[in-house]
């Protein structure tokens, strides 16, 4: 029997001669995805507290209440509505010479952390796509790299160019930080440049630029930002390391600059816990939200870590259950209980018995 085309549309609707096509609409989970990142708490925590630490390096020497350099008639003087963070020893602000600091500690952060990254993108993700004789020469020259040390270094150049400041010490970082990202990227180019899709690029005659920066680059922005974010961390350190040793100009102003003054006129032995106090908040904020946003950025990548700390999940059945510390969940997803035991594996006409503990729970 036949049946005519119109049944068909009205007993499956949508279907045959009649349908009428969709307009596709991205789904709630689809959005969700999008601005999963930001809508992490860790990553949002890190980029806001990182965000004034920028809008204070902007700003910072415009609105400071005082001249850093100036000095006061008000000696090692505690906080007060004159001066929020107290003074030192020549009566300086120190609120004002916080300000004012930040603007070195993140420029020199910021530019070495830029510098390590796109040195290490460059060389990691060449010596792993081409191969051959390429890759043996750039990772020859990343094992050179790897094993200058940044800090002594630093040492002999700002001690032989006194005058090179702030961006000579972010060029050093960034020029010998960049080794071992070079290294990880290199190593994950090496096991997606046989994928599939880089193939199928590879056959369509994709010149070898376009494949890298469409097909490989996008699945390295997660090892590319953590990078960055942990030569950034290093560079600040660093800076601050510096600064506190007395490596570099002392009158320009940084945290590690405050620490310095700080310790060498025994503000310790004084009692003067505002003199040292708050830069080294400030230097314990920045780096946690620095590694907020680190740590933000590996469960944005791994779906693993995204549930990590959860007391509860659900199945894909829908159905909920609860984690417990220190065991490792096994989910049945078969709705119904394992009843049937499995049969007992028979070898030479005897049978042998089966360790139960090591089944896989179907």
């Amino acid at each position: 029997m036949t049946i005519p085309t119109s049944s068909i549309d009205q007993v499956i609707p949508g279907q045959g001669a009649m349908a009428q096509p969709e307009a596709a609409k991205p789904s709630k989970a689809a959005k969700r995805r999008r601005f999963r990142f930001v809508a992490n708490a860790k990553a949002m925590t890190g980029l806001i507290v990182l965000g004034i630490y920028v809008l204070f390096a902007i700003i910072g020497p415009w609105v400071a209440p005082y001249d850093p350099d100036a000095r006061g008639d008000q000696f090692v003087a505690p906080p007060s509505a004159d001066h929020w963070f107290g003074t030192t020893h020549l009566g300086q602000d120190i609120f004002s010479q916080i300000l004012v600091g930040t603007r070195a500690v993140m420029l020199v952060g910021f530019a070495a952390g830029v510098i390590a990254t796109v040195l290490s993108v460059l060389i990691g993700v060449t010596a792993g796509y081409l191969g051959g004789g390429a890759d043996d020469g750039l990772s020859a020259l990343s094992n050179v790299f790897l094993v200058i040390p940044a800090l002594p270094l630093i040492i002999i150049v700002t001690a032989a160019v006194p005058s090179g400041g702030d961006a000579l010490v972010a060029l050093i970082i960034g020029f010998t930080s960049w080794a071992w990202g070079a290294r990880v990227l290199r190593a994950q180019t090496l096991s997606l440049r046989r994928r599939d899709y880089v193939e199928a690029s590879r056959a369509n005659g994709e010149s070898t630029w376009r494949i890298i920066i469409f097909e490989i680059l996008p699945n390295l922005t997660a090892i590319i930002a953590s990078g960055f974010v942990g030569t950034v961390i290093f560079a600040v350190t660093s800076e601050i390391t510096l600064a506190f040793i007395g490596i570099g100009s002392a009158t320009s102003w940084n945290w590690g600059t405050i620490l310095f003054w700080a310790q060498s006129q025994q503000a310790l032995a004084q009692g003067a816990w505002w003199w040292f106090v708050p830069a080294g908040l400030a230097i314990a904020f920045l780096g946690t939200a620095l590694s907020l946003i680190n740590f933000g950025i590996d469960e944005f990548v791994s779906p693993r870590l995204r549930s990590a700390g959860k007391t509860k999940i659900k199945t894909a059945s829908g159905r909920t259950v609860r984690m417990r510390v220190g065991f490792t969940p096994v989910l049945d997803n078969s709705g119904a209980p394992h009843t049937h035991a499995s049969p007992i594996p028979v070898i030479g006409g005897r049978p042998t018995p089966v360790n139960r503990s090591t089944e896989a729970t179907p």
